[in-house]
C-alpha cells in the first residue's frame, strides 16, 4: 500500500492518493481546489485511477471531482465517484458554495455509487472499509485500510471538525468518533483533512474534545 498526501488550494486541504503497489490501481481522496497537478503524479507512477472518494460533501473537499472524473482512469473508462448519499445535496450545490468563497466551478458530476457504513471499496488487493461518522456533515465518512485512517474533517490532530454549520452536531460527531474511530488500534495513522497527521493513540490520550 502506498499513500501520498498533497496540501492544496486556499483552504489547505489534504488531498490523498492511495494505491496498491502490486496492481497500480488507485483512489484519490477529496480532490480540492488546485489538485489538478496530482494527475501528473498519477501518470508518473503508472497508476490507474479507479475511484474518486469523498469523505464529505463540503466544497473544499469535492471541487476537484469533475476534473479527475473527466481526465483520469483506464483507457475507455472513467474513475467511479463515491460519496455518502446524505451529502449529495452538498455536492450538488457545490457551484453555489464556491461562489460564496469567490470561486467559479463547473457543475459536479453525478455520483456513481453511494457509500454506506461497513462498505468495502476494493482498490487492487486493498480492502478499504467505510465508517459513517456524521456530525461535521450528515454524510461524513472515514476510510480505514491497514494501519491508515483517512478521517476527512471528522477527526484532526487535537481537534474535531466544525459543527457550527448546517447539518453539524457536536454530540453526534463525538459519538461517531468514540464508537468507530477510537475503537481502531493505537498505531493507526490518521490522515486528516486539514493539518498534520496524527495517531489514534495520541487522539485518545490528548484530544481535548475526546478526553473524559
Amino acid at each position: 500500500m502506498q499513500i501520498q498526501g498533497f496540501e492544496v488550494g486556499p483552504f489547505a486541504v489534504n488531498t490523498y492518493l492511495l494505491w496498491d503497489a502490486q496492481t497500480k490501481q488507485a483512489a484519490i481522496v477529496d480532490p480540492s481546489f488546485g489538485s489538478e497537478g496530482i494527475l501528473s503524479h498519477i501518470n508518473k507512477e503508472g497508476l490507474t485511477l479507479a475511484y474518486i472518494i469523498n469523505t464529505h460533501g463540503h466544497v473544499d473537499h469535492v471541487c476537484g471531482d469533475g476534473y479527475f472524473k473527466a481526465n483520469a482512469g483506464a483507457p475507455g473508462t472513467r474513475p467511479l465517484l463515491l460519496i455518502h448519499e446524505a451529502d449529495v445535496p452538498l455536492l450538488q450545490r457545490m457551484p453555489e458554495y464556491a461562489r460564496h468563497y469567490g470561486f467559479s466551478v463547473a457543475d459536479p458530476p453525478q455520483p456513481d455509487g453511494f457509500l454506506r457504513d461497513g462498505d468495502i471499496i476494493p482498490i487492487g488487493d486493498l480492502a478499504v472499509r467505510v465508517y459513517h461518522t456524521p456530525g461535521h456533515s450528515p454524510g461524513g465518512v472515514c476510510f480505514h485500510v491497514g494501519e491508515a485512517l483517512f478521517s476527512g474533517d471528522s477527526l484532526m490532530a487535537g481537534s474535531i471538525g466544525r459543527t457550527d454549520i448546517p447539518g453539524g452536531s457536536t454530540p453526534e460527531l463525538i459519538a461517531s468518533i468514540r464508537a468507530k474511530l477510537l475503537a481502531l488500534p493505537d498505531a493507526t495513522v490518521v490522515y486528516t483533512g486539514h493539518g498534520p497527521q496524527t495517531t489514534i493513540a495520541d487522539e485518545r490520550a490528548y484530544n481535548p474534545f475526546l478526553i473524559g
